[in-house]
């Protein structure tokens, strides 16, 4: 076996590098969500702010809601993208999800038909597939904490 084919079969057999990447996936998976659910936000403001004081859940926040959300995202996506704040930014990736997922979950329970006030793709799912792809996503985030938990145990473990 060369060196090459070592040092390879080393790599795939890392669970650490395994995590490594798949943490790393996770975050690009949720930083892009949260920038595109943003964008897609802000670019069609109105008709945003328009759905969210249809709810009859956030009626009267909607129009502080319409900014501090997109905002969030934003702002967590970027924590996701920057390495020392991923923590953190995962930690908020599951508050954010673990909301939405809540609110819609209150929707489906106690209200009638309300729009989504959700931008892009996203708008098109219906209120149960998008409360299955949110419990998803807060799955996705619980994982990762684990991971990124696991990883910074083993990187202090190894400094002393």
């Amino acid at each position: 076996m060369s060196t090459t084919d070592t040092r390879i079969s080393r790599q795939q057999n890392n669970p650490t590098r395994l995590t490594q990447v798949f943490l790393h996936g996770i975050c690009r998976v949720f930083g892009l969500l949260f920038l595109y659910a943003a964008a897609s936000k802000l670019m069609e403001y109105d008709k945003f702010l328009l759905q969210m004081s249809k709810s009859p859940i956030i009626t009267d926040f909607a129009s502080i809601l319409a900014w501090m959300i997109p905002s969030l995202e934003i702002v967590i996506s970027i924590m996701l993208f920057a390495g020392w704040m991923r923590l953190l930014g995962l930690y908020a990736s599951l508050a954010l999800m673990s909301l939405f997922t809540a609110y819609i979950y209150a929707i489906l329970k106690f209200s009638d038909t309300v729009p989504c006030s959700c931008g892009g793709i996203l708008e098109k799912m219906g209120w149960k597939e998008h409360l299955i792809f949110n419990i998803v996503f807060v799955v996705l985030a619980i994982i990762g904490i684990v991971l990124k938990t696991k990883i910074e145990e083993k990187n202090r473990a190894q400094e002393r």
